[in-house]
């Protein structure tokens, strides 16, 4: 049975007119690799700093193993950070920063030197002991970063997009590192990030933040595919989100007027014939055709080729854009080409029903 590590009530921060944090809640298991998702402003990193005690809450209040921390200073919660800067002591070699918490705590030194060679083995730096920082690329100064703040066993890592100043590549590794670190050491991981697909291959729940609240909270597929709200689809994955009016609810599908054409959708609780919805349809799943007559009437604006993927820009007689995904190339399609665009009913989700 799982535990819980941390728990935040009804946390509000703001400064000075502006509310930054508007009544949050949440728990987070031990063991867990939770993220925070959200765009610059959003408020996750404030969260994070009234986690670890560099900001108070103006109110509410912050559990940490079932104690009241909120007004505990940082140096006795038992949560270290890790920031995008490194923060690392340039006077300092690689075995001094990684050992620098475990010599203030008065540890022996044979100790200290025992539990730096293990953490520098876990984060694959054994032989950089007496390298400087000066003398390390970025992703061996973050991996000296996250193993000085795991040497010290904390209850809770807190990591403020830590990758964010790594080329995609070395960022892409580092992603997987982390998530390897994490369930070996099983110590609870907290990570900001603006980034949708660190999130999405990192963790066991994400938090989507907008306007110092929480839009959804839920697994990576949750997130991904069955977002909530309109923000959330769009946010996450860039999904289409196309408004209509239900016509009809059955057990198997529901009718949706959309621009004079019956689009299908499968039905949840909550929606009534007549209800003016929105849907979100990803963008892998928009489907083009030029024969079939079902669908959508369409424009094909442009086609571009991105990462492997061919997207196409269509625009709906209302005006209305959407974006169609999919791998390959079709020489076939061309600016101005009158299309069809559809979706499987299981492809397409209600939100913003709350």
């Amino acid at each position: 049975m799982s535990e819980q590590l941390l728990e935040l009530k009804n946390i509000k921060k703001g400064f000075g007119e502006t509310d930054v944090l508007n009544g949050i809640t949440l728990s987070i298991e031990k063991g867990e690799f939770i993220t925070f998702l959200g765009a610059s402003g959003c408020g996750k990193t404030t969260t994070l700093r009234i986690i670890a005690g560099l900001e108070a809450p103006d109110s509410g209040t912050v559990f940490l193993d079932g104690k009241d921390v909120t007004a505990v200073p940082p140096n006795q919660r038992d949560v270290n950070t890790v920031f995008q800067n490194y923060a690392l002591f340039p006077h300092l070699n690689v075995e001094g920063n990684v050992g620098y918490g475990l010599k203030i705590k008065r540890v022996p030194k044979a100790e200290i030197k025992k539990k730096v060679a293990e953490i520098l083995e876990l984060v694959q730096l054994t032989g950089y002991e007496k390298r400087m920082p000066s003398e390390l690329s970025g992703g061996q100064k973050q991996r000296v970063a996250i193993a000085r703040a795991l040497v010290n066993s904390p209850k809770l890592l807190l990591l403020d997009e830590p990758l964010g100043a790594l080329d995609l590549k070395l960022r892409r590794t580092m992603q997987l590192e982390l998530k390897r670190l994490q369930k070996k050491l099983g110590i609870t991981f907290l990570y900001i990030t603006h980034d949708q697909e660190e999130a999405i291959n990192m963790s066991d729940r994400i938090v989507v933040m907008k306007d110092g609240r929480f839009e959804q909270i839920g697994t990576p597929d949750e997130i991904y595919n069955h977002p909530k709200t309109s923000y959330v689809a769009d946010f996450v994955g860039n999904a289409n989100v196309i408004s209509g009016v239900v016509q009809k609810v059955a057990d198997t599908e529901a009718q949706v007027l959309i621009e004079n054409q019956m689009m299908y959708a499968e039905p949840i609780d909550g929606i009534c014939e007549g209800m003016q919805v929105n849907l979100a349809v990803r963008r892998e799943n928009l489907k083009v055709c030029t024969e079939c007559k079902e669908g959508l009437d369409a424009v094909l604006e442009d086609k571009s080729f991105t990462a492997g993927q061919l997207h196409l820009t269509l625009k709906l007689k209302s005006g209305k854009t959407l974006v169609s995904c999919r791998y390959g190339m079709d020489a076939d399609l061309k600016a101005g080409d009158k299309v069809c665009v559809g979706w499987k009913p299981e492809h397409a989700v209600f939100v913003d029903l709350e």
